[in-house]
């Protein structure tokens, strides 16, 4: 400011030149105060994008962490359904080979021409077979009288 009142009481000395001079001073100063309210503008705005890009991260974050929460839960029902299916294997196993060596002491008591002969033609045990059932399915008719109290 001071720099101004100079050049406008030098302008009245000198004539017509220092005033263009200091219309120069004036014009550059407009200037830079609009850059700087733009440069402003600019910074306010890039830091509003900002934080609406976080807030947008944020809530990405919590769908992404509620969704591997999820995931966490389902792998821990499936790993206890496969330990129990584990379980059950080992149960059949164990089951499988004694039902063998029942079968192979009554080859050998049936191979040693002593007398006694058995034969065993089919085990019929479900669990060894669980898809064939040894019975048939009988649909039920409905009657007239079926709902009637």
């Amino acid at each position: 400011m001071a720099s101004i009142q100079r050049a406008s009481a030098s302008s009245g000395s000198e004539g017509g030149e220092p005033a263009t001079v200091d219309d120069r001073k004036r014009k550059r100063m407009i200037s830079n105060r609009e850059s700087a309210r733009r440069s402003r503008l600019r910074k306010q705005k890039l830091l509003e994008d900002l934080t609406e890009e976080v807030n947008r991260f944020l809530n990405s974050n919590k769908e992404i962490v509620q969704s591997i929460k999820t995931k966490e839960d389902a792998y821990s029902k499936m790993e206890s359904a496969n330990n129990i299916l584990r379980a059950q294997t080992m149960e059949l196993a164990d089951r499988l080979q004694s039902l063998n060596s029942i079968i192979n002491i009554a080859e050998e008591v049936n191979g040693k021409g002593n007398g006694l002969f058995f034969q065993i033609s089919q085990i019929s045990d479900p669990l060894m077979n669980p898809w064939h059932q040894n019975y048939r399915f009988h649909p039920l008719m409905p009657s007239p009288n079926m709902f009637m109290h």
